[in-house]
């Protein structure tokens, strides 16, 4: 993670593999339709009641961005930033309380 612990490689990939689900079918990539002010693709906007600051550094936010423009660009998943980071909170979370000892955030917090 950048500005965080370094971790090696291969031990970063072994952590996340348990993050990993089969192959998604490729996406169908469509031009985006305005939608004057209206939820895109039907969908309502999930409202949030609770809200938290979080410092980051650039590196962190830069890594952030990249992701959110992967996702975009190489998956077809359109994803703000706010969403990503709420997906994995709650990704880190489900593997805490999983695994507890044995979870990527124990074991990164530990050292």
């Amino acid at each position: 993670m950048p500005g965080g612990a370094a971790t090696p490689a291969a031990s970063s990939d072994d952590e996340l593999a348990a993050f990993r689900a089969a192959p998604a079918p490729a996406p169908v990539l469509t031009p985006r339709v305005p939608t004057r002010g209206r939820p895109a693709r039907g969908r309502e906007r999930t409202k949030h009641d609770e809200k938290i600051t979080v410092y980051i550094s650039a590196d962190e936010l830069m890594a952030l961005e990249t992701a959110r423009l992967t996702l975009r660009g190489q998956h077809g998943v359109a994803a703000d930033r706010g969403r990503i980071v709420r997906e994995a909170i709650s990704v880190i979370l489900a593997d805490l309380a999983e695994r507890g000892e044995d979870s990527v955030l124990v074991r990164r917090l530990q050292g």
